[in-house]
C-alpha cells in the first residue's frame, strides 16, 4: 500500500507563486509515475501536471504549460508543483496521485493512490 501526502499549499496573490511537494510512502517510488489534479468548487477534478517514475517525460495541461513545473526526486520520494504567475483561475484543492506503472497518464482513473488535497487560494 502506498500513501501519498501532500503540503506546501495556502494563499498567493495573482502573479505570485507557490510550491506544492507531495511525498510517498511504500515500495520503490521510481517505479511511479505521479500527478498532479485539482479541484475547484462546483467543478469536475482536471489534470494538471505528470511525472514519469525517472522523472525523464513530463506534460502539462494547457491551463497551467509553462506556468508550472513538476518535478521530482526519487531518493526523497517526493514530487514537486512549482507554480509561477498564478492567477484567480488556479484557485483549488490540489491533489497527488501515484500510478502503479513509470509512464505518464493524464486520465485521472490511471492513478491508484491519492492524497487528501492542498488548498491553493489566489486572490486578485
Amino acid at each position: 500500500q502506498v500513501q501519498v501526502a501532500e503540503s506546501g499549499g495556502g494563499l498567493a496573490q495573482a502573479g505570485g507563486s507557490l510550491r506544492l511537494s507531495c511525498e510517498a510512502s511504500g515500495r520503490s517510488f521510481s517505479s511511479f509515475a505521479m500527478g498532479w489534479f485539482r479541484q475547484a468548487p462546483g467543478r469536475e477534478r482536471e489534470f494538471v501536471a505528470t511525472i514519469s517514475g525517472s522523472g525523464g517525460a513530463t506534460y502539462y495541461s494547457d491551463s497551467v504549460q509553462g506556468r508550472f513545473i513538476i518535478s521530482r526526486d526519487n531518493a526523497k520520494n517526493s514530487v514537486m508543483l512549482q507554480m509561477n504567475s498564478l492567477k484567480p483561475g488556479d484557485t483549488a484543492v490540489y491533489y497527488c496521485a501515484a500510478r502503479n506503472q513509470v509512464g505518464i497518464a493524464s486520465m485521472a482513473d490511471r492513478y491508484d493512490y491519492w492524497g487528501q488535497g492542498t488548498q491553493v487560494t489566489v486572490s486578485s
